[in-house]
């Protein structure tokens, strides 16, 4: 009777261990899966950004055509104003975000880029 009452309580203790490491297992996971979605999120906001300040730069370069009757003059100094206002957002978000993961210690390991030619592959 001893013997079948260890076993079952190593049973239960192996039972409870594998438990343990597949929470930790899910809740690491759970932790990475977080960190990716909060980066693509950042990508598609500085994307946005570029994207959506020449489109406002399109739309009030029509909108001075319309009202000043400057045909080509205001669109074209539109997209180039809109271009030029968000490439300065974008570079400002991408600025915060550096510093923010500087702040916590997460810097950008920086690796090489190597070409290598196909005759050396061989």
């Amino acid at each position: 009777m001893s013997s079948t009452k260890e076993s079952r309580e190593e049973a239960m203790k192996r039972l409870a261990d594998s438990a343990s490491r597949l929470e930790a297992r899910t809740r690491s996971e759970v932790v990475a899966t977080a960190e990716a979605q909060k980066v693509v999120a950042q990508a598609w906001r500085i994307v946005a950004e570029l994207v959506g300040g020449v489109f406002i730069g399109l739309g009030l370069g029509v909108a001075a055509d319309f009202l000043f009757d400057i045909r080509p003059v205001g669109v074209i100094g539109g997209v180039l104003v809109g271009f030029a206002l968000s490439f300065f957002m974008a570079r400002n978000t991408a600025k915060r975000l550096m510093a923010e993961a500087k702040a916590l210690g997460e810097t950008p390991a920086g690796e090489p880029i190597v070409e290598v030619n196909e005759d050396e592959e061989r």
